[in-house]
């Protein structure tokens, strides 16, 4: 295989372009930086050059959440956004709370539901729509958007500065070498960059590592958050109803909850997110959602419906404790690739959102005073200073209490969220602090039983890669595999003989499989199956699978989700 660096000196140098600011990733907080910039740019008489690109076909292909949104930070960026078309269209009009058994259920009364699972203002919404519409927005104040360029490489200065980007090279064949249609990737370079990648980004990975940005911190926590988009019976949707459920399929030691969403037009979203810091092995996310499906409470709403869209994401749920340092020399995160997702409230479009405004003002600021390269102090002074913090701020224990068994969690949630507010306390006097990731939590399979999930029945309940078909996922199959191994013995040697092979069970989209062949088993790894849910470089017990983005806008296409 030919190294990136072999390419380069072969066929350099890469073109490059240079902008005030770029920005990797047009979600949310992407997008709501560029939009900010050119505002603040056009109040001010200036311009201000901004670039933001996207590995997905088109912005809002790879976006994936529940979704409700808090519009406070939208109504900030656009105030006028309902006269411009947004789409929010379905309010919510009632929420309930379910604590589920195997075959029953235990309503929360209204008046003991704390505010953050209150849903009263907010919208139903396809976050893929929704970035779709900011993406409008942004290129109609002449933000420049280069969809299916996914940033690969961070670029530094000889100081150590972020100094922009390269995209992937593309036209590299299956054997690592140059294909007839190789092309080199391209230098997006900048005074300030922007990351705002989603949640376990992979440029971020890097950064965060290079920078020391989670020194003094908790390790940063995930979910695997799996969706289905249904069309149900008209007779049994009801607009705006909002269902959570906390308790069965999960054990009591297994961080997770589900989501019902009644959407406008018949449709009905409905997800269950899994922690991954889970500790038994034969535990399979995937398997847990369908079987979740079956429950009575559940069941009643999709039976006689069709499923019509399927998906899996990975969240950023440490909270406050685990979110890195924000800014570093030349750049800045926003959104979920800092982690700022409210992981009480189930929301992180607002706050990535508010965290794109604060960063923008920050850049702004500095590109007026002739600045460049250097760290964007007055953004994490904002942030510190804003209601989002105020905000995390009082869920800052949430995640971790769930390490102690949902019971202590749930009274604790209770007291934090419900009992100290109405005490005129909105921030708990106490810190509980997490000490170790994701993927040191997993057990050996022999301290576990072996999970024995029930098959599919093609109504309620289905299969991986008939789910991955609806997700209208397709990879360029001549590629490199975007999925590597560090140590290509490891599968084997140690996932399987310890760990009964997770790989197989965590992913959520039939990447991994172990077969047996002649010299013994084997781990086949199906890389055009990949829904970017990046649990696998997440949960992988060794951290031996890299996930790194694939040529050319390749992975899911998802549609109103």
């Amino acid at each position: 295989m030919t190294t990136p660096q072999a390419l380069l000196d072969t066929h350099g140098p890469r073109e490059s372009m240079e902008y005030d600011v770029v920005v990797v990733g047009a979600g949310p907080g992407g997008l709501a930086t560029a939009i900010r910039l050119k505002q603040l740019a056009a109040e001010a008489g200036r311009e201000v050059s901004v670039c933001v690109l996207e590995k997905g076909s088109e912005p809002g292909a790879h976006i994936l959440s529940g979704a409700i949104i808090d519009p406070r930070a939208l109504t900030e960026l656009i105030p006028d956004w309902k006269e411009k078309g947004a789409p929010l269209k379905q309010a919510v009009t009632r929420d309930e709370f379910l604590f589920l058994d195997e075959s029953g259920q235990k309503s929360t009364p209204d008046f003991f539901l704390p505010d953050c699972f209150k849903n009263h203002g907010n919208y139903i919404i396809s976050l893929g729509a929704l970035v779709r519409w900011l993406a409008t927005q942004a290129e109609a104040l002449g933000v420049e958007i280069f969809p299916g360029f996914a940033a690969a490489e961070v670029l530094y200065a000889e100081d150590g500065h972020v100094r922009g980007v390269a995209t992937g090279n593309l036209g590299i064949g299956k054997d690592g070498q140059p294909t007839a249609e190789f092309q080199l990737g391209m230098e997006l370079l900048a005074k300030y960059t922007i990351f705002a990648e989603g949640s376990r980004g992979q440029l971020g990975r890097e950064l965060i590592a290079k920078f020391a940005l989670d020194e003094g911190r908790d390790p940063q926590s995930y979910g695997l958050g799996i969706k289905e988009l249904w069309q149900i019976d008209p007779a049994k949707h009801e607009p705006g109803l909002v269902v959570h459920t906390a308790g069965w399929p999960l054990t009591d030691d297994t961080y997770g909850g589900s989501f019902l969403y009644h959407a406008e037009d018949g449709k009905v979203a409905i997800g269950l997110v899994v922690g991954l810091d889970y500790r038994n092995p034969w535990l399979s996310p995937f398997e847990e959602f369908q079987r979740f499906k079956t429950h009575p409470a559940i069941r009643k709403y999709l039976e006689g419906g069709k499923r019509i869209g399927y998906g899996a994401r990975s969240i950023t749920a440490g909270g406050l404790l685990s979110i890195p340092k924000l800014v570093f020399p030349g750049g800045a995160f926003v959104g979920c690739e800092a982690g700022t997702l409210n992981a009480s409230r189930i929301k992180g479009s607002h706050a990535a959102i508010k965290t794109g405004m604060l960063a923008a003002d920050a850049a702004f600021a500095a590109l007026g005073e002739n600045r460049s390269g250097d760290e964007l102090a007055a953004y994490p002074v904002a942030f510190e200073a804003s209601w989002l913090h105020a905000e995390l701020s009082q869920s800052k224990n949430f995640k971790q209490w769930f390490k102690k068994g949902r019971t202590t969690a749930t009274l604790m949630t209770g007291i934090e969220q419900w009992l100290l507010p109405k005490l005129g306390m909105r921030v708990p006097p106490w810190t509980i602090h997490r000490d170790k990731p994701d993927h040191a939590c997993l057990e050996p399979a022999a301290q576990h039983t072996k999970i024995e999930y029930p098959k599919p029945d093609g109504a309620l309940t289905f299969d991986r890669l008939s789910s991955v078909y609806l997700s209208s996922t397709n990879h360029d199959e001549g590629q490199p595999a975007h999925l590597t191994l560090k140590d290509a013995s490891v599968p084997v040697d140690v996932n399987l003989a310890t760990y009964a092979g997770p790989e197989a069970r965590y992913c959520p989209a039939a990447v991994y499989e172990f077969l047996d062949g002649p010299d013994g088993p084997f781990l086949r790894i199906n890389a055009q199956n990949c829904v970017h849910c990046k649990t696998c470089d997440i949960k992988d017990p060794t951290q031996n699978i890299i996930w790194v983005a694939p040529q050319g806008g390749g992975g899911p296409n998802y549609a109103g989700m």
